[in-house]
């Protein structure tokens, strides 16, 4: 198992509207492509309030390529996509890691 951080800076005033369209659309459309939700946050204490912090999990690179292929191709994200961005972007960075877990990580 592999697992990817992706952290989003939202616009300006976007952040409402940003965490609307992974709960209302994106997650679900994750898992429709074999992508798991492990989880989503934002910063309670220190940080960035501007920051969507969410972590992904794979059973490998080339599952994870061939999902994020299948999510990007499909007409419910790309509908969902334009009419969460009919007033402008909602992010403004992304960010992305990809980690291996050590032996002693409970997340395996």
């Amino acid at each position: 198992m592999i697992y990817e951080l992706r952290i989003y800076t939202a616009n300006t005033g976007k952040m409402p509207a940003l965490q609307a369209r992974f709960r209302d659309h994106t997650t679900a459309l994750f898992e429709k492509h074999g992508i798991k939700n492990v989880g989503y946050w934002t910063n309670a204490i220190g940080g960035r309030s501007d920051e969507l912090w969410y972590m992904l999990a794979y059973q490998d690179l080339a599952q994870r390529q061939a999902a994020w292929a299948a999510f990007g191709a499909d007409a419910d994200w790309q509908k969902a996509r334009t009419e969460s961005e009919k007033d402008g972007p909602l992010v403004h960075h992304i960010e992305n890691r990809i980690m291996n877990p050590t032996d002693f990580s409970p997340l395996k």
